[in-house]
């Protein structure tokens, strides 16, 4: 049955204190077009449970997260929540107003409260649909729960509500800082402008301890940062932590430039580091300075790597190969040049540049008139062709289609994986080992290593150029909803079929700008 409420303003709720019902969802579409969930996917998106953290004792809080869980189905949680908190990737947007329009038809009495980086990149579009449009730090959730619950229901100190994730396996997440401080071009950090901070060691710590024995990952944008005393402090607490049994061992992002003080490695292996990510993007020195990523040109990254695995870390890294500035024979020779080396490791994945709105590189295309027509906001997903290629499009939309699971080169990519085995067997520990041979796994078995026994349902056959690419399943509602509510299931559209700036998306940016034009003065997430 469609329901067709009218939604209630937002509003403090006075009266008795009467238990409150709180959903924190993570909202998510998968580049593969899962809808079942990615439970080995490193790292998990933590969202919701710093997100849960805002709310008292008096609160009923449950956290979903789609990445993880797959899409939210569950009619009955989805009208249960009084306050439904929502985040999510950039990409999100849309899978927000989805859960939006269903929690409202469901419960027209619903506060819906959005933020992170969709609602960051889109401030005005987001207040037409939400009852907070948030563009900020989680800690101001607090604001928005002290406004509508009443300050009994806010949390004095907002912790980690790791009671409420499901902690099974042996990794745990923490965070001990927030932003970075590089600007890439093609960073949504860039776009939102936030300076690097970092969290005082006592909470570190005890994010620490309540995680307990399991291989900690550290979700920060950038670990090393630029406070190198803090991180100095976090790699000695670590390494108390590696020796006294309480850990297994840890790993963490950081820049290039940790690179640069030898004596960092040799800390970080005798404090229990197990891996590293650093966002390597691509061989050529000038395409890193494209990106404004000069941090990387100053030493050779395949030094950079080796010097990593033989100090006994295992090296994580992404390829990003941008057919709108470079020809596919450079990029194949890229591709070509980490198959024939076998001292550095396999990357965990190669993706296309993706325009994320704000950022300088959406900047540049737009500028440089490359968006395609007809794109949607949903195909910005790293797999599907957005932009004009200087090669014909049909052989650029081929590559794009095999690029995610090698498709020509997964024998080189196992003779790779091979040769790297027979070279740091005495190097790295068994279960760095066994990482790298996932990282290859995850490539060219394109989706399954990272989600086994969960095969995407069947559906039509991908075209990987957003003109002509079929949406997601997901904008199938899985209810009736509420008339007013059924244009939530529209794509968000980046251009119009001219391939001008798109109606939807032109009152956040009317002029060609590197970052919204505002920020909501709403308490944000």
């Amino acid at each position: 049955m469609t329901h067709d409420p009218t939604p209630s303003p937002a509003r403090r709720q006075t009266g008795p204190a009467v238990r409150k019902r709180v959903l924190v969802v993570n909202a998510f579409f998968d580049e593969y077009r899962r809808t079942g969930g990615s439970p080995h996917r490193v790292p998990r998106a933590m969202g919701p449970v710093f997100l849960a953290g805002a709310f008292s004792n008096l609160c009923d809080v449950r956290i979903h997260s789609e990445q993880y869980s797959g899409a939210l189905r569950d009619a009955a949680l989805l009208g249960w929540p009084d306050m439904l908190v929502l985040t999510g990737l950039t990409t999100s947007f849309d899978r927000m107003l989805h859960l939006t329009a269903y929690a409202r038809t469901l419960n027209p009495k619903v506060v819906v409260v959005a933020g992170g980086p969709p609602v960051r990149a889109l401030p005005r579009r987001s207040r037409r649909f939400f009852d907070y449009a948030c563009d900020g730090d989680i800690e101001q959730l607090q604001a928005i729960a002290r406004e509508v619950f009443g300050p009994a229901y806010v949390a004095t100190e907002m912790v980690p509500r790791f009671d409420l994730f499901d902690c099974g396996g042996i990794t745990g997440y923490v965070e001990s800082s927030r932003y970075c401080n590089f600007h890439c071009s093609f960073c949504a950090l860039t776009a939102e402008g936030r300076k690097y901070r970092t969290y005082d060691l006592d909470y570190v710590r005890h994010q620490v301890e309540a995680v307990g024995n399991k291989h900690v990952v550290f979700i920060d944008n950038n670990f090393y940062g630029n406070n190198r005393r803090y991180f100095l402090d976090r790699v000695e607490m670590l390494g108390q932590f590696h020796r006294a049994g309480r850990i297994r061992g840890w790993s963490a992002l950081v820049t290039e430039d940790f690179f640069h003080k030898p004596e960092n490695l040799a800390l970080c292996a005798e404090s229990g580091c197990f891996a590293l990510f650093s966002g390597v993007e691509s061989f050529d020195s000038e395409i890193l300075s494209s990106y404004n990523k000069r941090q990387n040109t100053l030493l050779p990254q395949v030094d950079i790597i080796r010097r990593c695995l033989e100090a006994g870390i295992y090296f994580s890294y992404g390829i990003m190969l941008d057919p709108n500035t470079r020809r596919l024979a450079d990029l194949r020779r890229e591709i070509e040049f980490i198959l024939d080396t076998p001292e550095i490791s396999f990357p965990s994945f190669f993706t296309l540049p993706i325009p994320l709105l704000g950022t300088p590189y959406f900047k540049e295309c737009l500028e440089g008139e490359l968006f395609l027509p007809s794109i949607r906001l949903h195909d910005l997903d790293g797999v599907t062709v957005c932009t004009r290629p200087l090669d014909p499009i049909e052989e650029v939309v081929r590559f794009a289609r095999d690029l995610p699971n090698l498709r020509g080169y997964r024998l080189r990519a196992m003779g790779h994986a091979a040769s790297f085995l027979r070279r740091y067997r005495k190097r790295l520990k068994p279960f760095q080992l066994v990482a790298a041979m996932v990282s290859v796994a995850l490539i060219c078995t394109e989706s399954f290593a990272s989600s086994p026994g969960r095969p995407s349902p069947r559906q039509r056959r991908r075209t990987y150029l957003g003109t002509t690419e079929h949406l997601n399943p997901l904008y199938e509602p899985m209810i009736g909803v509420a008339s007013r509510y059924q244009d939530h299931f529209r794509p968000t559209m980046v251009t119009d079929a001219g391939g001008n700036l798109s109606d939807d998306i032109a009152e956040d940016y009317t002029a060609i700008g590197v970052g919204p034009p505002d920020s909501s003065p709403t308490a944000p997430v």
